[in-house]
């Protein structure tokens, strides 16, 4: 990729100002905020109908913006059956996949992917949320304007950036020499099975900017993480004579222990990219099910939850460490002993992923960011959770991650992204696709 690219400007050419005005035009008009509206009132909660839907809506826009668009069914099992399938956790009658990609590239130009994903997670209790979930309102915020709704910062707002951006360059009549592909996908939130489809499918770039929320920084690396089962054996017996039986959410207590131990030893020192989080590389139980009457000992318990992955370690070795706690554990313990708990590994299986070091990629993309707004150059920083980023920089494609928003307002009940934010980054990526592409 480096060779690609060629030295910063100083200062913006005449194609890159008609671009950013462009952008600008875009957002005084509300085309951001409709689309934005418009994608958010799809209820594409991850395995869901809606989660087709919103593709399908993304496919239509892109035809819209005159860009060439694969829009095909993802054929699950096939892609299930492979070695290096991330894992699914919903059901899913149909999954399907979105790339639009720009014509008339030179040949041997390159190619930039800009890459987003609809879907969002559940909008949990509606009574947490101030109005329905799925209906946007624009609120003002610490004197901002934010909008709110499921998915608007997760990653909605990034995916209406990226949009924004080719409205952009094609209503200011710029062309570039190489080819911009905007990768749609669903499935991230459970695993990652769009993108791996879109992978699959042939679907390849020169770099790649996923638009994650990252708080006016750029996200170089991304942690992994696994999703675990535990299930622990008790006895049961009647309530009124507990002690003749052993509760499977006693016997969890010294396992848990163990956890999260181990957790506070991997946390213990982290690659710098990843130090100023408190827990690096978390170990969090999501939930826990146990027995089936209220008078009865439990005599079996399922914990389920995700395990944090380090920067460049083998998913597999992570597995190992977790197996060994647990084992560990369970020979300290009169009762697991000779009742040792079950582990298994189920749902999304994230491995790390990073930007490699040095890479000319990155100070591009910061003095795209820094010459669309005038801010400072953006911080560089790692993000403690499994995102995309791993599997395409798997398949050698130098990826990072620049979108609007704060990932601390994901998955919360009424989140919200900064609409000057959404303007930012649309325009920060127009000026990263120009220097990457080049300008005809």
């Amino acid at each position: 990729m480096s060779e690609l690219i060629s030295p910063l400007p100083q200062t913006l050419t005449d194609p890159e100002r008609a671009v950013l005005d462009a952008v600008h035009d875009l957002a005084r008009r509300g085309e951001l905020v409709r689309d934005l509206a418009a994608l958010i009132r799809i209820p594409s909660v991850t395995g869901s109908a809606a989660e087709s839907d919103a593709q399908a809506w993304t496919a239509n826009r892109l035809e819209r913006l005159g860009l060439d668009v694969d829009h095909w069914e993802l054929d699950v099992d096939e892609l299930a059956a492979r070695p290096d399938f991330p894992g699914t956790e919903v059901p899913r009658s149909e999954a399907w996949g979105v790339v639009g990609i720009t014509s008339g590239a030179d040949p041997g130009a390159p190619t930039l992917v800009l890459q987003g994903h609809v879907d969002v997670v559940p909008a949990g209790d509606p009574g947490t949320w101030d109005g329905d979930p799925f209906e946007p309102r624009i609120v003002p915020r610490d004197g901002r304007d934010v909008l709110v709704g499921r998915g608007a910062c997760d990653m909605k707002a990034g995916l209406v950036a990226a949009l924004a951006a080719l409205a952009a360059i094609r209503a200011a009549g710029v062309r570039t020499v190489g080819r911009v592909a905007l990768h749609s996908v669903g499935g991230e939130e459970d695993g990652g099975l769009g993108a791996f489809g879109t992978l699959a499918r042939g679907h390849r770039g020169d770099a790649c900017v996923i638009a994650e929320p990252t708080d006016r920084r750029v996200v170089t690396a991304a942690a992994g993480a696994l999703t675990f089962r535990l299930e622990v054996t008790g006895r049961a017996a009647h309530g009124s004579s507990r002690a003749d039986g052993v509760s499977a959410l006693d016997a969890f207590l010294p396992v848990h222990a163990a956890l999260l131990e181990l957790e506070r030893e991997r946390c213990a020192d982290p690659d710098p990219l990843m130090a100023g989080y408190r827990l690096a590389y978390p170990l969090s139980v999501g939930t826990v099910r146990a027995g089936d009457w209220a008078s009865t000992v439990p005599d079996r318990l399922v914990a389920e939850g995700r395990y944090g992955v380090r920067l460049g370690e083998d998913p597999a070795a992570a597995r190992t460490a977790l197996e060994a706690a647990v084992a560990d554990a369970c020979a300290r313990d009169p009762w697991l002993r000779d009742h040792p708990v079950t582990v298994t590994w189920w749902g999304g299986q994230f491995a790390s992923g990073l930007l490699p070091a040095e890479h000319a990629f990155l100070p591009l993309v910061q003095g795209a960011w820094t010459d669309a707004t005038g801010r400072m150059r953006p911080a560089v920083r790692g993000v403690p959770y499994g995102s995309d980023l791993r599997l395409y920089a798997a398949k050698g494609i130098p990826t990072l991650h620049l979108g609007p928003g704060d990932v601390r307002h994901a998955h919360t009940a009424g989140e919200l992204v900064p609409l000057d934010e959404v303007e930012e980054v649309a325009g920060a990526l127009a000026l990263t696709v120009l220097r990457v592409c080049g300008v005809h």
